[in-house]
């Protein structure tokens, strides 16, 4: 297995290559309109009520409950990611449907807190209505391969959609065992048929960034939110510039190399088959850990912040430490992924988060959170300084 540092100055080289020449054909470069940055506000919306869903029923019940909904919320944002590849989203025709999309998603978002009670009808409605309207968009292009496509989705969709529905008229173990079943249908039948798909890898990735910028700002406004109603001491001024650090150790383990590299290598993969279940596997798929990880730590920092003296509970200790732990994990999976190669220190960093969990139950809250925030600030400093120069000329080469 080649060594971290060869595998990301390879890379760099790469990087170096693709822009003296060997780029992709023309309109690889397209980047993301203002259409999509808005739509993915109604999608931070979705992540935000999936946040409060485990802050107002800290159990593993609501917890789960939670990342139910989170993973039906990003597969409907990852399928209109790929729908946006493909779609001239300035045509007149396409803006309005994915306004209407996005009233749909808007309207399923404040059915999330009752998806598994008495709004569980309206969610799968509004639900059905989003994949409906990303199915027609597909449908109306005229590219005949994204077409068939879209008609490839079609079964995957509806019986998924069906699922959801059903799942509204159930409760406990029966309802929640639909749900995954609804989940697994529409992952799997979502990813096939993808070989024909010409993708724009430079877009593709950029829409994933900012994603992960969405949902790092959404951290930042549960933990806000989570000190509504409280005396600020100097405990919860703390804790509050305790969470901005932590976020922003988040923010560095993402896009001070590893997008640039993660991208680098979607561009090189051989376009067709290859580049698109790169795509699928790393941004689709991966991706979801990413964003689940930062509800979990937006979970344990809100908790934190309303209660700086007192020791976290079970739920929110695993949400805080565990989410960092997972993050890191996810990061680990996106670079086997993407490169081949072990991410030790990562590795080491999120088994030594998870192992923080007992002590986030016995001492104060401020001191957990000081705990994690030190763990990802050793690592981004170890690891700013042992890739030092290789960081410089991957960010050079990014660059132009």
């Amino acid at each position: 297995m080649p060594s971290s540092a060869a595998s990301i100055e390879e890379a760099a080289a790469a990087m170096e290559a693709s822009r003296a020449g060997a780029g992709k054909p023309d309109g690889d470069e397209d980047r993301v309109t203002p259409l999509e940055l808005f739509f993915d506000l109604v999608f931070v919306f979705a992540v935000t009520q999936v946040t409060q869903l485990i802050a107002d029923r800290p159990t593993w019940t609501g917890l789960g409950q939670a990342m139910i909904l989170l993973a039906l919320v990003w597969w409907t944002w990852a399928a209109y990611a790929w729908l946006t590849d493909a779609l001239d989203t300035d045509q007149d025709w396409v803006r309005v449907v994915m306004f209407g999309a996005m009233v749909a998603m808007f309207v399923a978002s404040l059915a999330i807190p009752g998806a598994f009670g008495d709004q569980g009808l309206l969610f799968a409605a509004a639900y059905t209505a989003v994949r409906v309207a990303h199915i027609v968009l597909f449908g109306l292009t005229k590219d005949a391969t994204v077409t068939q496509a879209a008609r490839a989705l079609i079964p995957s969709v509806s019986v998924a959609c069906g699922l959801v529905a059903a799942a509204s008229f159930l409760d406990g173990a029966a309802q929640g065992a639909v749900f995954l079943t609804a989940i697994g249908i529409d992952y799997v039948g979502g990813g096939r048929g993808i070989e024909r798909w010409t993708l724009h890898p430079g877009y593709f990735a950029e829409r994933h960034g900012l994603v992960m910028i969405v949902a790092l700002g959404e951290s930042i406004v549960a933990t806000g939110i989570g000190a509504g109603g409280t005396d600020l001491g100097g405990g919860e001024i703390a804790a509050g510039a305790l969470a901005i650090a932590l976020a922003a150790t988040m923010w560095w383990a993402y896009f001070d190399v590893v997008a640039l590299v993660a991208e680098q290598r979607l561009r090189d993969a051989a376009p067709g088959r290859a580049q698109n279940a790169l795509a699928r596997d790393a941004y689709s798929y991966l991706h979801l850990v990413f964003i689940a990880a930062i509800v979990l730590v937006a979970l344990g920092s809100k908790k934190v912040i309303g209660h700086v003296d007192d020791p976290l509970e079970l739920v929110p200790a695993v949400a805080l430490c565990g989410g960092v732990a997972l993050y890191l994990l996810g990061h680990v999976a996106f670079r086997l992924r993407t490169i081949g190669t072990l991410n030790r220190q990562r590795l080491v960093v999120a088994m030594a988060a998870a192992g923080l969990i007992p002590a986030a139950v016995a001492v104060e809250a401020l001191v957990s959170l000081a705990l994690v925030a030190a763990l990802m600030g050793g690592l981004i400093a170890y690891e700013a300084t042992r890739f030092r120069e290789t960081r410089a000329r991957v960010r050079a080469r990014a660059r132009g």
